[in-house]
């Protein structure tokens, strides 16, 4: 939730040309993460789980490379998309933990 507020203040100052752009997709892709994630735990089973943490680690990895591209288009600083990217590895490494748990969980009780 954090990243999905961070990369909301980070977007506020990106070209008013980009409302529809890169600053909306941002955006989604963003609170897609968390959002994915509450689904997955919303569906109680371990398999649901496990196809909606893979999509927010995709949505996480759009973030990742839109991030970069609005630092290439001079939309955000540098030292800002490494925070947010700082933030992204965290998640990633969260989102890889519960997905290794569930696969063990799945692997002892042959769920």
């Amino acid at each position: 939730m954090k990243l999905a507020r961070d990369v909301y203040q980070a977007t506020n100052g990106f070209p008013q040309t980009e409302r529809f752009g890169l600053t909306m997709q941002l955006r989604r892709a963003a609170v897609s993460v968390p959002s994915n994630i509450a689904e997955g735990h919303g569906r109680l089973s371990d398999k649901s789980l496990r196809v909606f943490l893979a999509q927010a680690r995709g949505s996480l990895y759009e973030v990742e490379t839109q991030l970069q591209l609005a630092v290439d288009l001079n939309y955000l600083a540098s030292a800002a998309a490494g925070s947010l990217n700082g933030q992204c590895d965290e998640v990633a490494m969260m989102i890889n933990g519960l997905l290794s748990a569930i696969e063990r969980t799945v692997d002892t009780s042959g769920r």
